[in-house]
């Protein structure tokens, strides 16, 4: 039986629209305050401020039917306790990236060597907002399988067009 497709799903950008103008959360988006690993009450008086949209969550499980939901955020497994029950989402695997922001091959985005490694001989979609053409350029060269790089602009967010695109590629 041939697996699912992974779609790997960054945080900060895609779900998370961080870049959006301060004070003014966009359209459709819920605030919420947390507290993951790494925002420390010692270095960070206020929680960490994340916006997300309660539909994305829907939008994600019916994808589910296509792909294998996966994080690929320096969230990792926190995603799970932090994201996923705002969205509906039931725990993901993740990649437990063997080292942040380290330095990459060939000007890419340092994920993108790990994804292209988790997913091994899968064919996989990759929402970033992070990805440039050197990262695209990398997973043609370097991975056998079926690729599709979404990058999602850190201002807006995922919108309908994005789930339409993944759909259509699954298909």
């Amino acid at each position: 039986m041939t697996k699912k497709p992974l779609l790997l799903i960054d945080v900060d950008g895609p779900l998370n629209p961080y870049a959006a103008k301060p004070r003014r959360r966009p359209e459709g988006y819920t605030t919420h305050r947390m507290r993951p690993t790494g925002w420390s009450l010692a270095e960070h008086a206020k929680p960490l401020r994340v916006w997300l949209h309660p539909g994305h969550g829907a939008r994600l499980r019916a994808l589910a039917g296509a792909y294998e939901l996966v994080w690929a955020t320096t969230w990792k497994d926190e995603a799970n306790d932090w994201i996923g029950p705002h969205l509906g989402l039931p725990r993901l695997p993740f990649i437990d990236w063997p080292q942040m922001h380290g330095r990459a091959p060939r000007g890419t985005f340092w994920k993108t060597q790990y994804v292209v490694e988790y997913a091994g001989e899968r064919p996989f979609a990759w929402v970033d907002d992070d990805i440039t053409p050197m990262d695209r350029e990398y997973v043609d060269q370097r991975h056998p399988a079926r690729s599709l790089l979404l990058r999602i602009d850190e201002r807006i967010g995922l919108v309908q067009d994005d789930f339409d695109r993944l759909a259509a590629w699954a298909a």
